[in-house]
């Protein structure tokens, strides 16, 4: 009797090892004529926002399934050869129910887990807003080839308000659902938008639970939050160096003025080298006044960066790490988006971010004065 309690011990042992392996499974279900063997693409989010391969398996008969290990929620990508689109969902451990057709991957329908749940109920909430939008950029063409401009003009006012419908939408979302992946998702987009109140995002990033908290994109929303603080204005800015034209480093402490802009820029973003003269125009005027400017370039090749300076007349100091948005100099400031500045006392205190033309201008005249 022992030996056999002993082996049912073993095989009761290697079934749970067996199982823990197997935390999240996806049954799929595709209608439409597929060929059996046609490849299926399990993917999510790598580094510098690039798919990366996790699985691959075929389609038999209109199903497929993918099984596997998962720790922490995480938005993930089902592909199908040669279709057009994705399905996304949230990989988590249970079973995950996944119906689609073939023709229309983005509808498909998601259900089976508590995050896929509320995952849909986002998706049906967006959809409705998104076809609304459809709708009003539609009735735009047809009143722009009529030359309507009284429906022009209204339809402007009605896409206006459906934006600031959305972003109520979302932000009442992450408040009745602080135990949605989905609901970290949302704030990390919001954070990445450098107009947004930083206060309220706050607010809605601390309704989070402790466990969305803990997902990979709450981790990210933290630690931009807390990068946010660092740039605020009135803080001190943070002090970097890195590479110039040259090859030599240079730190933003070594050229610190009366007045300083940090200018984040590339020589493939246009409205960057459309901000270009301006700048130019108003370093001229006011460098020997105590205005001084480094630009930090987020270009993927020093060649472009360098041609772009000479091209466009650039005589200030200029850094970078050649690394696109990978910069560690972005990451400190936390930038998501360029054209950025932040403008400078003599202490080197953060007094404007983000000024433009005759606004950029007219403050460091003020300062300088």
């Amino acid at each position: 009797m022992k030996k056999i309690l002993f082996v049912l011990g073993i095989v009761a042992t290697l079934i749970a090892c067996n199982e823990s392996n197997k935390d999240f499974t996806v049954n799929g279900s595709i209608s439409g004529d597929l060929e059996n063997g046609t490849k299926v693409f399990l993917k999510k989010v790598g580094e510098q926002n690039r798919p990366v391969d996790i699985d691959t398996t075929t389609i038999e008969d209109g199903k497929f399934t993918f099984s596997g290990p998962a720790e922490k929620p995480e938005i993930h990508y089902i592909f199908i050869d040669k279709i057009r689109g994705n399905i996304p969902f949230v990989m988590e451990k249970g079973t995950i129910e996944v119906s689609a057709q073939k023709d229309s991957l983005s509808y498909a329908k998601l259900e089976g887990t508590v995050q896929n749940d509320l995952f849909a109920e986002y998706i049906k909430g967006s959809r409705k807003i998104s076809e609304r939008a459809m709708h009003i950029n539609e009735d735009m063409r047809k009143a722009s080839m009529t030359k309507d401009t009284v429906t022009m003009a209204s339809l402007r006012d009605e896409y206006f308000e459906l934006q600031e419908e959305a972003q109520n939408f979302e932000a009442a979302y992450v408040k009745e659902h602080p135990d949605a992946l989905i609901s970290a998702l949302i704030i990390e987009r919001m954070v990445s938008d450098p107009n947004a109140p930083k206060e309220n995002i706050q607010k809605l990033f601390d309704g989070l639970t402790p466990e969305i908290k803990a997902t990979k994109p709450g981790k990210s929303v933290e630690e931009k939050l807390a990068q946010g603080k660092n740039t605020e204005i009135g803080a001190k800015a943070p002090d970097f160096s890195a590479p110039t034209p040259s090859g030599d480093q240079l730190a933003l402490k070594d050229v610190l003025g009366k007045v300083t802009l940090i200018d984040f820029w590339a020589a493939w973003c246009k409205p960057c080298r459309a901000e270009n003269p301006n700048v130019v125009k108003i370093y001229n005027k006011y460098h020997e006044k105590g205005l001084n400017i480094i630009g930090v370039s987020l270009d993927r090749t020093a060649d472009d960066w360098k041609k772009a300076i000479d091209d466009d007349g650039l005589e200030w100091n200029h850094v970078s790490n050649v690394a696109y948005f990978d910069d560690a100099i972005a990451k400190l400031y936390n930038i998501q988006a360029i054209p950025a500045t932040f403008l400078l006392d003599e202490n080197g205190v953060i007094v404007a971010k983000n000024l433009r033309g005759p606004a950029l201008e007219e403050k460091i005249a003020s300062m300088l004065q």
